[in-house]
């Protein structure tokens, strides 16, 4: 744990802000006079639940605050400049090389018509840094710190080519490529592998004590908190209700509020759960298998990865297999190969005793409503000009499974049961933190009462308290209802206390199947050995 002199300025300084929210929201203020410090070479943490403040804090010292929303009082200090006084030509400076920010959501960061290292290039090309040359070189060399492979071919890729986690390495290799005075990080590891995560930290701590760059880390992993942090800062409902050094926090919390975060992070499992012996068969998959093969540019070289190789196993009714593995192993893409979202190039998925990938989509519409998805990225699998209600009801409607007055009570009960108020109905995607707009993708998916439920990562950006009531409301639907459920996340403890056997997946192989006692307490594999020595949080505790 870092000491600070009492005689030194803090790089950043925040005193009693408070952004106002516009008059459709549950209260007035986003955040409510609010104080706080970063120290030079600081990790400053910021705990709370979605829609906490978290977010908008990050947003209102990079001048990046959404119209609807003002800063109605207070001030914001970077050494010696009142940051909420500059013009936006003096922001513009500031951003990037003086203060840079990893988004949250980086699907909708990215621009999707240019490649990721043009992307990386703009940063260095908009501040003029170095020469064409050298900017080329500093492209491949950020794109490698953080993990990518193949850097040199990766670069020339659109971002809907690459997986979730993958993106947001992206997102970060571009707010650290000018080495900032202080990086303000939004839950940049949210969507991570623990092995991707433990690299980011690592990078990020070894950038921060080269350059001694300070940095604002928001984040709902408690993990995290307990690796990384120098002091936190804990909020709720806009409001500053806890702060002080991370070990006396984590150790002692003084509020209820933390003491409720701090008891809601999931443990792992030590014993399996019971099962009945009679077990009807929900999904079948044999031999199954998915092969990308992409080039760069006219000329390149041919590019294959085996997503999905040859992967075979039962799902039961009523039961859940959770599958895990790094980023790019190919869990999305089997969860998309299972909803015929994207063809398989061989195996069978055989679906009440029919194989559904020999079916055309025509025929396989049919059973769409039985088999549903929670989708990994919930802002792209929202259509922005819909409301929240029209969102859910437009498909049972569709179907005919409800009518219009039946399908709008059961969106708002279900809204209700996710932990979000009924009038989300008549709201839109953008009026959501990205926790909430999961939670949504979880309510949609239930609409249809399906008997199979693929969800790819359906809480990874949920904080743990609401992570902690979807997972029971799963469960809950699981027992009551005998849904099965594939469940892919990269968050190993998560994975431990929904499942009733683990799939491990290392670059489209499965390599290691198992229920969660074997796979987390006595691994067979030096790969989800790997896995489960990388879980954040696991040395600091």
């Amino acid at each position: 744990m870092k000491t600070f002199d009492a005689g030194v300025a803090p790089v950043l300084s925040v005193r009693e802000l408070s952004v106002a929210l516009p008059g459709n929201h549950d209260r007035p203020f986003a955040v409510q006079d609010i104080s706080f410090d970063l120290m030079p070479g600081e990790i400053l943490c910021i705990i709370g639940e979605s829609g906490s403040g978290k977010s908008v804090t990050a947003n209102t010292i990079m001048g990046l605050l959404p119209e609807v929303m003002s800063v109605s009082s207070g001030n914001i200090d970077f050494k010696g400049r009142a940051l909420l006084t500059l013009p936006e030509s003096e922001l513009r400076k500031l951003r990037g090389r003086a203060v840079s920010i990893i988004f949250q959501d980086p699907l909708s960061a990215l621009n999707p018509l240019m490649t990721i290292g043009d992307q990386i290039r703009e940063v260095l090309d908009a501040h003029a840094v170095g020469a064409p040359e050298s900017r080329a070189a500093r492209v491949v060399e950020m794109l490698t710190e953080v993990g990518l492979p193949d850097p040199a071919l990766i670069q020339h890729q659109y971002p809907f080519r690459l997986s979730g986690g993958q993106r947001q390495r992206v997102m970060i290799a571009m707010a650290l490529a000018l080495d900032p005075d202080v990086l303000i990080a939004d839950e940049p590891t949210t969507a991570l592998d623990v092995t991707t995560q433990a690299q980011i930290l690592e990078l990020i701590s070894r950038i921060q004590q080269r350059k001694g760059m300070s940095v604002m880390f928001i984040t709902h992993d408690f993990g995290v908190v307990a690796e990384i942090a120098d002091r936190v800062i804990v909020m709720e409902k806009g409001l500053l209700v806890e702060q002080g050094d991370a070990r006396a926090v984590l150790d002692a919390p003084q509020h209820p509020y933390t003491r409720k975060l701090i008891a809601a992070v999931p443990k792992m499992r030590e014993a399996d759960r019971q099962r009945e012996t009679k077990r009807p068969v929900a999904l079948e998959v044999r031999g199954l298998h998915k092969t990308y093969r992409t080039r760069s540019g006219f000329l390149g070289r041919m590019r294959e990865v085996k997503a999905v190789d040859d992967i075979s196993f039962t799902l039961h009714k009523g039961e859940t297999i959770g599958i895990v593995g790094e980023s790019g192993s190919g869990k999305s893409s089997m969860g998309k190969v299972l909803m015929k979202l994207i063809s398989a190039d061989s195996g069978e998925i055989r679906f009440q005793g029919e194989n559904t990938l020999a079916l055309d989509e025509e025929n396989f519409r049919a059973l769409r409503p039985r088999i549903q998805m929670i989708f990994q990225d919930p802002y792209a699998s929202l259509n922005p000009r819909f409301t929240i209600g029209q969102a859910m009801t437009v498909g049972p409607i569709s179907h005919s499974l409800l009518t219009r007055h039946d399908a709008r009570r059961k969106a708002e009960d279900l809204l209700a049961q996710v932990g979000l108020d009924p009038s989300a109905f008549d709201r839109y995607p953008h009026e959501f933190s990205g926790g909430q707009r999961q939670r949504v993708g979880i309510a949609r998916a239930l609409m249809f009462d399906p008997e199979v439920i693929v969800a790819d990562e359906a809480v990874s950006a949920l904080d743990v308290s609401i992570q902690a009531q979807v997972l029971e409301l799963l469960d809950r639907i699981r027992r009551e209802r005998k849904l099965a459920m594939i469940f892919i996340t990269h968050d190993l403890r998560v994975a431990s206390q929904i499942s009733d056997e683990i799939l491990v997946m290392h670059r489209g192989k499965m390599v290691e199947y198992g229920p969660p006692s074997q796979i987390f307490h006595a691994p067979q594999h030096s790969y989800t050995r790997s896995l489960v020595d990388a879980i954040p949080g696991a040395a600091a505790a």
